[in-house]
């Protein structure tokens, strides 16, 4: 998938709603460099109200994305779904400073969307991602096993005699 699929051509379009569908898989994001996903397939849907001085965005978006557990490293489908808004408004220079806000100069005639549907799917993937089954404890593999076994046991009876000096220092207030 080229990011020029996602120029969309608004000159020629009529007053009104305008609605456009997208496909997105691994592709659009290693055009990115992003390379965190093994897999994507995320379903956009952009909904566009072009006024006389400016376009408004609705961006929809709903799939999966394969992503490595970071517990385990077993791979797993996440779901994904995200919801952004964006105004296009037209200025004498480039201006995408704000996140809500783009402005781009009078004489374009197409606006680029590629870069707000890559950050809003990105920040759409939780930051800790974690395998259903290391959750549930069905989820059986090596990496569970040893991190099992390298847990500190506890053992609240048994204390080391060295340490037991500083329990005199603690005070009630």
């Amino acid at each position: 998938m080229k990011k020029r699929e996602f120029e969309i051509p608004f000159s020629g379009l009529k007053q009104g709603r305008h609605e456009f569908h997208y496909v997105i898989e691994n592709e659009f994001f290693e055009s990115f460099d992003y390379t965190e996903f093994n897999a994507a397939n995320i379903k956009l849907t952009v909904l566009m109200s072009k006024l006389s001085t400016m376009l408004e965005l609705e961006f929809a978006a709903e799939g999966i994305v394969n992503v490595d557990c970071d517990r385990s490293g077993e791979p797993f489908d996440q779901a994904v779904s995200g919801k952004l808004e964006l105004i296009v408004k037209f200025g004498d220079t480039f201006n995408d400073e704000d996140d809500e806000i783009l402005i781009i100069p009078h004489g374009e005639h197409q606006v680029d969307i590629s870069q707000y549907v890559y950050e809003m799917l990105v920040l759409a993937v939780p930051r800790k991602r974690v395998h259903p089954g290391v959750l549930d404890g069905t989820l059986k593999s090596e990496a569970l096993q040893k991190l099992k076994e390298l847990q500190p046991k506890e053992n609240k009876d048994n204390t080391d005699p060295r340490w037991d000096a500083l329990k005199d220092l603690i005070t009630d207030k």
